[in-house]
């Protein structure tokens, strides 16, 4: 693909700065097209940006449940209890949330960093049509910060209560 259309591409998927993720891809042979789409997924499963989150889980609470993932219920309960206000539990956890895309990204780029693993190697590559490996994908954490849907590079808001 050329500049031209890689850009239309990554504009219709909202990428800030099109143009560059584009002229990155065509000039330096990196596959942004693939790191974009990576690091888009693994944001879109990160709370948004807002507290209504917070009520879909509170509005299915059950002080009684024990089962996996059930802390988050309890934890942000508790949270409430104490005065949290829900944008700080907010910014809470997407910034946990925005570390573990840096760390996640890391680690495919160095499985050498896994405490104990001289036994394996990995990497997180690009496929073609017929899943033959065609392009390493690296350099995911690089990235992080500035495919924030927020724009704002995970800083807090402006309204954020100290």
């Amino acid at each position: 693909m050329n500049v031209k259309e890689l850009t239309e591409i990554f504009r219709n998927l909202g990428a800030r700065d099109p143009e560059e993720w584009a002229e990155s891809e065509v000039n330096e042979g990196i596959p942004q097209l693939a790191r974009y789409i990576f690091l888009k997924g693994a944001w879109d499963n990160v709370v948004p940006d807002n507290e209504l989150w917070i009520d879909d889980i509170m509005s299915q609470y059950d002080k009684n449940n024990t089962g996996p993932y059930s802390g988050i219920g309890h934890s942000i309960n508790k949270m409430i209890e104490c005065g949290v206000p829900k944008k700080n539990i907010t910014e809470l956890v997407r910034c946990i949330s925005a570390e573990m895309i840096f760390h996640i990204g890391y680690l495919l780029d160095d499985p050498g960093i896994v405490n104990g693993n001289e036994y394996i190697n990995w990497a997180f590559v690009q496929l073609d049509e017929n899943d033959a490996p065609i392009k390493l994908i690296s350099g995911l954490h690089e990235s992080v910060l500035e495919t924030d849907p927020t724009g704002r590079e995970m800083r807090p808001r402006e309204n954020f209560e100290q």
